[in-house]
C-alpha cells in the first residue's frame, strides 16, 4: 500500500453551507468506502489556509487515489489535489542513490 496526501478545496456553494459540512462529509467518506473498499483511512484534519481539509490514507496505487480525489470533486469540492507520501527513511534511502 501506498500512502496519499488528499488536498481539498470545497467550492464556494459547499463553503457556505457550514452547519451542513458535517454530513456531507460523512455522505462522501461512506461514498469512497463503498467504491474504494481497499482504501484505509488514516487521518482527517480541518484546514485553516489555502486547503479546507487534508485527508491521509493507504491505497495500493495511484489509479485507487485519482478514484477518491474524482469521488471528491463530484461531492461539491472546487479542488482535489492528492500527493503521494513517501516515508522519510525510505527517502532518504532514496537520496543515497543519486
Amino acid at each position: 500500500m501506498q500512502t496519499f496526501i488528499l488536498l481539498t478545496k470545497l467550492s464556494p456553494e459547499i463553503s457556505s453551507k457550514i452547519k451542513e459540512r458535517p454530513q456531507l462529509g460523512r455522505q462522501w467518506l461512506d461514498e469512497v468506502k463503498t467504491k474504494c473498499p481497499e482504501v484505509k483511512f488514516i487521518s482527517h484534519y480541518a484546514l485553516l489556509g489555502k486547503y479546507d481539509f487534508m485527508d491521509i490514507y493507504e491505497a495500493p496505487d495511484v489509479e485507487t487515489a485519482a478514484k477518491v480525489s474524482m469521488i471528491g470533486l463530484k461531492n461539491g469540492a472546487f479542488s482535489a489535489e492528492s500527493l503521494i507520501a513517501i516515508p522519510y527513511k525510505k527517502f532518504s534511502e532514496l537520496t543515497e542513490s543519486i
